[in-house]
């Protein structure tokens, strides 16, 4: 028995990591997809930004932050990434006409000036951006929970827009 428990215990150990969001489920749609598909590479750059901040250029109160949002987010990606395969899909097959990546991505512009920004300028700068970004992805995400199908997905949505809701008030907090 002992050796049975010995040989779960890794498996059990990674099923209470995965969290609450079950990895996928068949029944998906197209806005599932699209959503997917739309946040996943609107999640890299807000990781990107993320660890910016981590790399000495911010305060501590947005490192802190930008912490949370690379922890937080890079799992999501995983996740987003899952239900594609899932869903027999890769990051950019099917239908991406209508993709707006526009809603809060910034500019590669923008990237280039907080890459090159520290302290409290790069935190203003920092914190402009994300708010942006945070609400681009819960727009997305009000979408994915209004035309989607997949409960998995609609979940996820539902995540994100609780946890980018907190950080956006935080954000406005730091704010000067």
């Amino acid at each position: 028995m002992r050796k049975i428990l010995l040989l779960l215990a890794p498996l059990l150990l990674v099923a209470a990591c995965a969290g609450g969001t079950p990895r996928s489920d068949a029944d998906h749609n197209d806005a599932d997809v699209t959503f997917a598909q739309q946040m996943v590479p609107h999640h890299q750059q807000a990781v990107y930004m993320a660890q910016l901040a981590t790399g000495g250029a911010a305060g501590a109160a947005v490192t802190t932050l930008a912490e949370q949002i690379d922890a937080a987010q890079g799992p999501e990606i995983a996740t987003m990434r899952g239900f594609l395969k899932d869903w027999g899909l890769n990051e950019m097959s099917g239908d991406m006409g209508g993709m707006d990546m526009g809603d809060g991505m910034a500019s590669d512009n923008d990237l280039e000036t907080l890459a090159n920004l520290q302290g409290d300028e790069f935190d203003q700068k920092f914190l402009t951006l994300m708010i942006a970004h945070h609400t681009g992805a819960i727009a997305m995400a009000k979408t994915e929970i209004a035309d989607g199908k997949s409960s998995a997905a609609k979940k996820l949505a539902q995540q994100i827009i609780d946890a980018q809701e907190r950080e956006i008030t935080t954000m406005k907090g730091l704010q000067q």
